[in-house]
């Protein structure tokens, strides 16, 4: 019992020691606490209760009230605050009436495109240096105000329409030249594609950069040129129509070179649809050189019943061939000697690269599809018809190569 009384008594010892020092501690450091403003618990109030201290004051511009204690954050001025921005405005809606469903609207404004080509009369050449002003345009009778302008050299897209057929070896071979010449003012852009016909058409060479794949093609026709061909019958009507089609698919100008004796025998089209299709055509230009010039001019006028009907024939022939380049804005050739084909492909090739585009809004916007006449006319800085002149102030004529007209798009295409 003893030594159990002995080993509780050592805790109790180290209590009380604990204790005497940290109450020495706590009066040693009461008196400082007091120098700091600080509040302590009287011993003579009841517990729970403590001695309320006034608080210190703070100077006017917030900053701390002596060398120490907290550091108050300045405060704002309430007349300098930025009031806050206004909130937007609500979107404006729009509540279609009940039951009525959304429409868009969409404004087509047609545009007119005319290439038109200024040559002198005798020697072919264009004639650079013009203005806007210098352009007038009548659809219909009805001058056009010209938006867009510039002078156009571009690479060319064209298919050779040629015709091959039992007619003659003189038309023939007045063929092949006049294709050969053709394709001598041939660039690296251009496209060419070659197509012959007599009572059918026959694909020689597809579009191509490749002069010498025309050539080829020229060469073995050549070959054959001697030899009797399949169909005397020349359906060039309907040849006509099918390289309108094939070309239509492609973007852009295109041309048309027709080397033919013009004569047609058993098309399934008419002259006057042949003719409809030629001016419903948009971005094509028809260049046609006759064939069988030589021949024809050395035997016109021998008589009889049948020599009449002859040249009526061809006299026939030879008005199509031009009808097709007029409308369309080309111009129309009758070689009689070789030659003459390399200065018809200069004219040719000068014609179709170098050219004036004039585009303008019509004044008649309906979309009926009628066919609109057009003209254009050149004028000086006073509005008189253009008068030119060479280096002796010698009168120069000129020609204007244009589209007679074109057809307005229907409302449903």
């Amino acid at each position: 019992m003893l030594r159990l009384r002995t080993f509780f008594a050592a805790p109790r010892c180290r209590f009380s020691l604990a204790v005497l020092f940290a109450a020495a501690f706590a009066f040693a450091a009461a008196p400082v606490w007091r120098a700091h403003g600080q509040t302590t618990q009287d011993q003579s109030q009841p517990a729970g209760q403590q001695t309320q201290q006034p608080a210190p004051a703070t100077p006017a511009a917030g900053g701390p009230g002596a060398d120490s204690g907290a550091i108050a954050i300045p405060k704002k001025n309430p007349e300098d605050v930025t009031p806050p921005a206004p909130p937007a405005p609500p979107r404006p809606t729009f509540k279609n009436p009940e039951g009525a469903p959304n429409v868009s609207l969409q404004l087509n404004v047609p545009e007119v495109t005319v290439d038109v080509g200024v040559l002198l009369e005798k020697t072919h050449t264009f004639v650079p240096g013009l203005k806007p002003a210098n352009f007038r345009v009548y659809e219909n009778g009805v001058e056009q105000k010209i938006m867009g302008f510039r002078r156009i050299e571009a690479p060319i897209t064209a298919l050779m329409l040629c015709e091959f057929a039992a007619r003659g070896w003189a038309f023939r071979i007045d063929m092949l030249n006049s294709a050969w010449a053709f394709t001598q003012s041939l660039r690296s852009q251009d496209y060419i594609a070659m197509m012959t016909f007599d009572l059918n058409t026959h694909i020689v060479s597809d579009f191509t950069q490749d002069k010498q794949q025309i050539q080829q093609g020229i060469n073995q026709l050549a070959m054959e040129s001697y030899m009797p061909a399949a169909f005397s019958e020349t359906d060039v009507f309907d040849a006509l129509s099918e390289g309108l089609d094939r070309l239509s698919r492609i973007e852009g100008q295109k041309y048309i070179i027709l080397i033919a004796s013009g004569v047609d025998t058993m098309s399934k089209l008419t002259l006057d649809k042949i003719l409809q299709r030629v001016k419903a055509s948009r971005d094509i230009t028809i260049f046609s050189i006759s064939t069988g010039g030589l021949l024809l001019e050395m035997t016109e006028g021998s008589g009889g019943m049948m020599g009449g009907m002859r040249d009526m024939t061809y006299l026939q022939a030879e008005n199509q061939m031009r009808t097709f380049a007029n409308l369309t804005g080309g111009m129309y050739f009758d070689p009689k000697f070789i030659g003459e084909l390399p200065d018809d492909m200069r004219v040719i090739n000068q014609n179709i690269r170098s050219k004036y585009e004039l585009v303008y809004q019509p004044t008649d916007a309906k979309q009926d599809g009628t066919y609109r006449k057009l003209r254009v006319m050149l004028v000086d800085d006073e509005g008189n018809p253009l008068r030119m002149q060479d280096e002796k102030h010698r009168p120069l004529k000129y020609d204007l190569i244009y589209r007679d007209g074109y057809r307005s798009k229907q409302e449903v295409e």
